[in-house]
């Protein structure tokens, strides 16, 4: 496999500025001429889409703890026929979970060691000068695998500011690839799971320009060019996920837009048909499908219009009298009874499950999620076990179906929501990253 170097854009914590500072990086490499591949350490499914944006070419997770060697090795193929590789990190450098799963704990510094990409640190120095140093010095070695390339200093106030956080660096011998004096415009848009969907950016193309432009301002794009690096992987890659059925109806639009990249990449290149569809235009799936998919996202937010589309209920309904449904988090609970708005509106889902859940009522579900199947699910038989990952602010108020799964933490403790199935049609509140043997040597 072709070595394509690289670098991984991380921090000490979340709400740092990398976000904005991998986009800014991605277009002004490309301005520049490069063809840069993106990929994202982790298991969000939101940031891909502004990767994809910004750099003209679709992003890629790889997840530490989801995913075997052999699936690692598939998804970096990926970066064939680029010129460098920038990745993002998720959370904290070194944030994980307590025990290893598939290969490791689903950190991003064990992403950067795997794939041989040295850090560079995104380092918010808002209140402190000085002091910012020794961060990047413990950053840099509390795991001596890790490459540290440098870092990039966020929110300066001043020349002064600027000044007196470069000695501290050069005291401690860490190179300053760029500093980024403090904007109050250059904050994306957020929502209860982070960022908005790109889809609903209101000048996302403005935006990602503007970073880029400002990143070449104030950042030594040659030298992050010059740390770029990569280690050969020996892992014999495996492919990427098999496609559950070979012509799939798939819900996309504003309400249904969370699907791992490396999930569609696999099943198209496995030649599946995937016939795209946006239940919120009240489109009908395919009736020729032999599969209708409806993936995570924000149906709390389309309540109502999801209610009123009749022909995408009716024709949701006649498929699942014969072929499967599967739906994921947000495309579960549009396939239950009812959904509840934060406002305390109830809105009339499918009908196809009896799920009726709340967004009055909030409550956190994040984390990692391992299943083994107690019922067949589309390209899944029972036993089968799956990794992937829980993101949401739904509670169940009623759940009446048979269970799905029998489902645990990262760390094995059973969770409650263990998806639900009836006849044809199946849903789950995690996402699907992998099944968990694949990817074995």
């Amino acid at each position: 496999m072709a070595e394509v170097p690289g670098v991984l854009v991380s921090a000490p914590g979340s709400g740092t500025g990398k976000t904005t500072v991998m986009l800014g990086l991605l277009r002004a490499l490309r301005e520049d001429g490069l063809t840069v591949q993106p990929f994202k350490s982790g298991p969000d499914y939101i940031d891909p889409a502004f990767h994809l944006a910004a750099a003209g070419r679709a992003s890629f997770n790889i997840d530490s703890w989801a995913m075997r060697a052999g699936l690692i090795a598939s998804v970096a193929e990926q970066a064939q026929g680029a010129d460098m590789v920038v990745a993002e990190g998720s959370m904290g450098l070194f944030d994980g979970v307590a025990f290893a799963g598939a290969c490791g704990h689903g950190t991003s510094a064990e992403t950067a060691i795997r794939m041989g990409w040295p850090v560079v640190l995104v380092l918010d120095i808002s209140g402190q000068a000085q002091s910012a140093a020794a961060t990047a010095l413990g950053f840099q070695r509390y795991n001596p695998d890790l490459r540290l390339a440098g870092v990039i200093l966020n929110r300066c106030a001043s020349p002064r500011h600027e000044r007196l956080t470069r000695l501290g660096m050069e005291q401690v011998g860490i190179p300053v690839l760029g500093c980024l004096p403090r904007r109050g415009d250059l904050a994306l848009p957020e929502r209860h799971l982070g960022l908005i969907q790109a889809v609903e950016h209101p000048d996302l193309e403005a935006a990602i320009a503007g970073y880029a432009a400002f990143l070449r301002e104030n950042v030594d794009l040659a030298a992050i060019r010059a740390v770029a690096g990569a280690r050969a992987l020996t892992d014999t890659p495996t492919g990427l996920p098999r496609p559950p059925a070979q012509r799939i109806a798939l819900a996309r639009d504003a309400a249904f837009s969370f699907t791992y990249p490396h999930v569609l990449e696999g099943w198209r290149a496995a030649g599946a048909e995937i016939v795209p569809f946006s239940p919120l235009a009240d489109d009908a799936p395919d009736a020729s499908a032999d599969l209708v998919w409806l993936p995570g996202g924000y149906p709390e937010l389309h309540g109502a219009t999801l209610a009123s589309a009749t022909r995408f209920r009716e024709g949701l309904r006649r498929h699942a009298e014969t072929r499967p449904v599967h739906g994921e988090c947000g495309g579960y609970m549009a396939l239950g009874q009812a959904l509840i708005d934060k406002d305390g509106t109830r809105h009339e889902m499918a009908g196809l499950l009896g799920l009726v859940t709340s967004y009055e009522k909030r409550k956190f579900h994040l984390g990692y999620r391992r299943a083994v199947l107690r019922a067949p699910m589309p390209g899944q038989g029972v036993g089968s076990a799956l990794r992937g990952h829980e993101f949401h602010y739904s509670t169940i108020l009623d759940a009446p179906d048979a269970p799905l799964a029998r489902v645990s933490d990262a760390e094995g403790a059973e969770v409650p929501e263990t998806g639900s199935a009836r006849g044809h049609v199946t849903g789950s509140f995690f996402h699907m990253i992998a099944e968990e043997g694949q990817g074995t040597k």
